[in-house]
C-alpha cells in the first residue's frame, strides 16, 4: 500500500521556477541579497497590541497602501472587490493581486491585519 506524502505548509506556495539569468535580470536586488549575506532581521513583533501601540506616527501626506484598504474590510467579498478594483486601476500589479487573492482565500481578510475602524489614524498618530 502506497503511503501518501504528508503536505507541509511550504507546499502551499505558488512556486515558479526561473532561469538564473532571467531571475537576476527581473529581480536584481533580490538576487544580490541571495548571493550575499541576505537581509538581517533585527527585530520582529509577536504581540499584536504592542505592535499597534508602536504604530503611532505622523500621517500627514501618507498615501494608504492596498493593505490599509484591506484592513478596512469586514468580509472576504469586500476585500476581493478592493483587490480587483486596485488591479483594474493599475494601483497594484497582476502578480500582487494574485498573491493577495491566494492569501485571502487561504487565510481570510484578517490575514492582512486587524480591522482598522473609523478614527484609527487619529488614535495612532504621534502627538
Amino acid at each position: 500500500m502506497e503511503e501518501k506524502k504528508k503536505k507541509r505548509p511550504v507546499d502551499e506556495f505558488a512556486w515558479q521556477e526561473y532561469d538564473r539569468g532571467e531571475f537576476e535580470e527581473r529581480f536584481p536586488a533580490l538576487a544580490r541579497e541571495l548571493e550575499e549575506d541576505g537581509v538581517p532581521i533585527d527585530a520582529y513583533r509577536t504581540d499584536e497590541k504592542k505592535a499597534i501601540d508602536e504604530e503611532a506616527r505622523d500621517f500627514s501626506g501618507y498615501n494608504p497602501t492596498v493593505i490599509d484598504f484591506l484592513r478596512r474590510c469586514e468580509t472576504d467579498d469586500e476585500a476581493l472587490e478592493i483587490i480587483n478594483w486596485m488591479e483594474d486601476r493599475g494601483e497594484i500589479t497582476h502578480e500582487m493581486a494574485k498573491e493577495l487573492r491566494i492569501t485571502l482565500v487561504k487565510k481570510g481578510v484578517r490575514a492582512f491585519g486587524s480591522k482598522k475602524e473609523w478614527g484609527w489614524y487619529e488614535r495612532h498618530r504621534a502627538r
